[in-house]
């Protein structure tokens, strides 16, 4: 299915990695479905960027099953088909602070289970919900959104990091188990990026620091991900599933 044929869904697509996401997608054609969990306003500007006639924000909290059934219903009702396509991106009360990050001292598990809620739980609602459409369509595509840290934790951020490696492992069983219906479950995994609110807090230095260490010596920006998420959404990448991309500029060679 070509690009402008589908219907988007990006999970915390109001702001930072997710509104590239929407923006990207919205500029080759497709319909945008921008979820949003409290900032309405950073959504609809979002929409307003890519155009009303292509894109709406809807309010949800992926964590809550109930919620990611209204999402889909009312995207269904507004774009008059169903979603072909999820990004899961929302990420959950977190900040890329090292200087003060939890440490195995101050860290327990109620922190792990934020981001495990926020990861994996989300993204195993949108699949539960997409799954019955996608399988009508005889066509879906899950895209999930990790991180580099998993391969190269040069930050041990315990609970976000654990998260995502946990998420990788959901990405390649959902492919397993979904592939026969033609629905394809992969991830990006982008670098630290310049700059969002999630790195905000992220010294300059840090910064500094990755492009000198990047073989294309430069820091990956938002919009380097969301095209990297374009290539899984596209015909192109029909044969592949199951898969991690990373997208940092070649810093970690996995």
């Amino acid at each position: 299915m070509k690009l402008s044929d589908q219907v988007v869904l990006i999970t915390g697509g109001s702001r930072g990695l997710g509104a590239a996401i929407a923006k990207a997608f919205g500029r080759e054609g497709a319909k945008v479905v921008v979820n949003y969990y409290q900032n309405e306003a950073k959504a609809q500007e979002v929409v307003d960027e890519i155009g009303k006639e292509n894109a709406i924000a809807i309010q949800g909290d992926v964590r809550e099953l109930l919620d990611v059934e209204v999402v889909f219903q009312r995207a269904k009702e507004h774009f008059n088909q169903p979603i072909t396509t999820v990004v899961n991106n929302a990420l959950v009360q977190f900040s890329f602070d090292a200087a003060n990050r939890k440490t195995v001292d101050s860290i327990n598990w109620d922190d792990y289970q934020v981001q495990f809620e926020g990861s994996v739980k989300a993204s195993l609602n949108t699949v539960k919900v997409s799954k019955n459409d996608m399988v009508d369509q005889k066509f879906g595509r899950i895209i999930n959104i990790g991180t580099n840290l998993v391969q190269n934790p040069v930050v041990a951020y315990h609970e976000y990091n654990t998260s995502k490696a946990a998420l990788l492992g959901f990405t390649r069983n959902m492919a397993k188990d979904l592939g026969p219906n033609g629905i394809t479950v992969n991830m990006v995994s982008g670098g630290l990026l310049e700059k969002t609110d999630a790195s905000a807090a992220t010294p300059d230095d840090v910064f500094a620091l990755i492009r000198q260490s990047t073989p294309l010596q430069k820091v990956t920006t938002p919009e380097d991900v969301a095209d990297a998420v374009l290539f899984f959404a596209s015909p192109w990448a029909r044969g592949v599933t199951g898969q991690n991309l990373v997208v940092d500029g070649g810093l970690v060679m996995d």
